[in-house]
């Protein structure tokens, strides 16, 4: 079954964590997509999918640390642009489906071309 309560939650976290993002002074955070937000089931923590372009390792780690040192002022944001009394707790994730769809199709298109 469905949890629509949980499931707004989430969408709305990911529409002002856009929002609080396009707010930062950091110019890496702020170009940022944010494509999944998950909540756990008490809606204590939340697991915050972030697409970034850089496929380098180390890039995308101090990404992350900024991130993680922004989480204060993300949940303050957070907070008084929804009116709730509690915010969860961001863990900052990578989001690494188009990276995996992306290699999928070359790896078609390489059938593709072999097959003809």
């Amino acid at each position: 079954m469905r949890d629509v309560k949980k499931e707004r939650t989430q969408s709305l976290l990911l529409e002002l964590l856009s929002e609080a993002l396009t707010s930062l002074g950091d110019s890496r955070l702020n170009s940022l997509s944010i494509t999944e937000v998950v909540c756990s089931k008490g809606k204590h923590n939340a697991e915050v999918y972030v697409l970034i372009d850089s496929t380098d390792k180390e890039e995308q780690k101090k990404i992350l640390s900024s991130l993680n040192k922004a989480q204060s002022i993300l949940r303050e944001y957070v907070l008084s642009a929804s009116g709730w009394y509690r915010c969860p707790k961001f863990s900052f994730k990578v989001d690494e489906t188009l990276g995996r769809a992306n290699t999928l199709d070359r790896i078609f298109e390489q059938i593709k071309k072999e097959n003809k």
